[in-house]
């Protein structure tokens, strides 16, 4: 299951089970027990079961929404509608009877909801209604859960003595440790939930998407870990992320072992290049690359909450954090034709230089025909993230008025950041980007070799109140880039 799943149902008592059904299956699905699915399942029935009864006017014809999410380590189920408003403060609270005279089943859905799930929350949304939400985490199963030294004793002092260790791929048993390695670093606040998965490291590595390695001490405690991933089916290049090291062998030099591991290692696909999204509230993974040359290309504003931790790392920001866009090239480059719009080529051309590549850079003519028939253009996003993004595969005659609703359904779905690919191998590009400007996008990289060519990155802030002085640019062209994206921000002129 990936990102939410919404269902719609008339606001009938017959259409309940059709709710509760689908919470059983996605509960199934997601690997909760038996027993952890009917406590959720009741949950639900009890949450649709009033809006039915209690939300709208006797005879009258609505709908409510069902949406359930996949979060690290559970679920959340949200119950929406439109009915007459609601006081959550005025519930009663329940009484268990002390005999057959005090008998009162006021508040007792309620507490039942309250008893069978995690979290469970009333929301007023002014016009649009209200919900309510119902959160249950897997309690056994594969998520692994912190143990209570996570929580109650205080970080592992670091090691100082020298340490020897291997680094090597990570065997079928590690994942776990994995899971755990990311748990210490970052909570459960880590943007891709893969992390949290001990069997989905082993079969992401089985088919090749994953390539993991791990630092392991002579004496077996593990030490941190490592990986590229191919982040589609049809990619030519590899992220390297998933970077983790226990907080007592930090400083150890695992870290620059496991990337230069990586940086040698076979891969089972074709791989062009290595690109790595190095967090802008502090400059040491910064460093760590540009130490083995893999190089500043691009930056991205506001891409990940502000509540992302990073345990032990010092500068965490008060607002949404940024990241500096860092790539490397496995191959020599080959010189390609690019069509680069003329405002922003001499930094173009600059920020190839920078990853090693010469490309010829050529002017579309006049008289080009126009781009003809229907767009492709491939989406994703994050709701954790509140980050989304668009891929302009093919453009065609609809491709202006496709990206404009795009971004304005982002926006309503209060995505925060929303990141625009553009393949500078087409001339169209080269006129279209202005247009794309026009609506609120600003420049922000380039990404060589994505999965449609060498890539010109643009960026949208969605009113995302924004401090350039608390972005950390380590090298002297980050820097120049970052004041380069500020110059070109619509935002920073308001």
């Amino acid at each position: 299951m990936a990102g939410t799943i919404t269902i719609t149902l008339p606001n009938k008592l017959e259409y309940v089970p059709v709710a509760v059904a689908s919470v059983w299956k996605i509960a199934d699905i997601l690997g909760f027990t038996v027993a952890e699915a009917e406590q959720l399942m009741l949950a639900v029935r009890e949450a649709a079961t009033n809006v039915t009864e209690h939300a709208y006017n006797r005879g009258e014809d609505a709908t409510f929404d069902v949406t359930l999410e996949k979060i690290p380590g559970g679920i959340r189920v949200e119950v929406k509608d439109m009915g007459v408003p609601f006081d959550p403060d005025r519930i009663p609270e329940y009484v268990a009877p002390t005999d057959a005279n005090t008998l009162t089943t006021a508040g007792m859905g309620v507490f039942l909801m309250r008893a069978m799930v995690d979290e469970c929350t009333f929301v007023n949304l002014g016009p649009e209604g209200k919900k309510t939400q119902l959160v249950k985490y897997r309690k056994s199963a594969s998520v692994p859960q912190p143990e209570p030294d996570f929580h109650d004793a205080p970080p592992q002092p670091a090691i100082r003595e020298t340490v020897e260790f291997d680094v090597r791929r990570m065997r079928d048993d590690e994942a776990i440790e994995v899971s755990r390695c990311a748990y210490k670093s970052h909570g459960y606040t880590f943007f891709d939930d893969h992390i949290y998965y001990p069997h989905r490291l082993v079969e992401l590595n089985r088919t090749g998407e994953l390539i993991s390695v791990v630092a392991v001490t002579r004496d077996g405690d593990f030490m941190g870990h490592s990986a590229l991933h191919f982040q589609y089916a049809d990619a030519r290049i590899a992220e390297l992320t998933f970077a983790f090291v226990n907080v007592e062998y930090r400083g150890r030099g695992a870290l620059t072992r496991m990337l230069e591991f990586l940086l040698t290692v076979e891969s089972p696909r074709p791989l062009e290049g290595i690109y790595a999204y190095s967090v802008a509230n502090h400059a040491l993974t910064q460093k760590t690359n540009m130490r083995h040359g893999i190089n500043t290309c691009g930056i991205f504003l506001a891409t990940s909450p502000a509540s992302w931790k990073f345990k032990g790392i010092p500068g965490n920001s008060n607002q949404r954090i940024s990241v500096v866009l860092d790539f490397k090239y496995t191959v020599t480059p080959e010189t390609r034709t690019l069509y680069p719009p003329a405002r922003h080529a001499e930094m173009i051309g600059k920020l190839f230089a920078n990853v090693g590549a010469s490309p010829r850079f050529a002017v579309a003519l006049a008289g080009t025909p126009a781009p003809t028939g229907e767009s492709e253009i491939h989406t994703d996003s994050s709701p954790s993230e509140n980050c989304a993004e668009i891929f302009v595969a093919r453009y065609g005659a609809d491709t202006v008025g496709q990206v404009r609703r795009l971004l304005r359904r982002f926006c309503l779905q209060q995505m925060a950041a929303i990141n625009l690919f553009l393949n500078l191998e087409d001339p169209a590009t080269q006129h279209l980007t202005a247009e794309f400007e026009k609506m609120g996008f600003f420049f922000a990289g380039i990404l060589p070799r994505d999965r449609f060519g060498d890539t010109l990155c643009l960026q949208y802030l969605n009113n995302v109140d924004f401090d350039y002085s608390a972005v950390t640019a380590y090298s002297e062209v980050a820097k120049d880039l970052l004041s380069y994206i500020r110059q070109h921000d619509p935002n920073e002129s308001l």
